[in-house]
């Protein structure tokens, strides 16, 4: 029988599979881990949620042309994940005010309701997909857009970096604890670490 669980653990369960299960599954080495969650987190901080995965493909493309060392695709797109549909409307707003201080507009920051009732205006009514997301970009580009085109680049920049070495030192300290595990139960010879 399935038990059920509550949203937020759902939430967190789903965390879990998307986002922690392929990092640990992995073989690969710690720089190529922590370069694919990087490349994820940096494309997540835009406010660019719906095409997000597409980026980071396009950027795989482009990477392995250019550098053959590469990155993680799946952890890449896993952590696209971060910002999404329901993190959307907080998100957007981070990056509107970030935009707003850069460019000196202290007085000018508008209300989180407002932005909060453009989404929910262009998203909830009768419009085709086509017609929403043009509407949505139309009102973006128009009201808010330069500053969350500006605002969202020290997140991505942030995203990038913390990923990077978050990653990377987690994974260096999980090799750490694995390699002295392996090594107290007698298994290491000291030719396979």
């Amino acid at each position: 029988m399935a038990r059920s669980r509550t949203f937020f653990q759902g939430i967190g369960r789903l965390l879990k599979f998307r986002l922690l299960i392929p990092l640990l599954r992995s073989s690969k080495p710690a720089e190529y881990k922590a370069k694919g969650v990087a490349v994820g987190l940096a494309w997540a901080m835009t406010p660019l949620v719906g095409i997000q995965m597409w980026l980071v493909f396009m950027t795989w493309i482009i990477w392995k042309r250019f550098s053959p060392s590469g990155f993680s695709l799946t952890l890449g797109l896993a952590w696209t994940w971060v910002t999404n549909v329901f993190t959307m409307v907080p998100v957007y707003y981070v990056f509107y005010v970030t935009g707003q201080l850069m460019m000196g507009n202290f007085d000018s920051i508008g209300g989180y309701d407002s932005l909060q009732s453009i989404i929910a205006e262009t998203f909830l009514a009768e419009y085709t997909f086509w017609e929403k997301w043009g509407l949505f970009f139309k009102l973006l580009l128009k009201d808010w857009g330069l500053s969350m085109a500006i605002g969202c680049l020290p997140w991505a920049v942030a995203g990038y970096i913390g990923g990077y070495y978050f990653t990377y030192a987690f994974e260096q300290a999980r090799l750490k604890r694995r390699t002295a595990k392996m090594a107290k139960k007698g298994l290491l010879d000291g030719t396979n670490v």
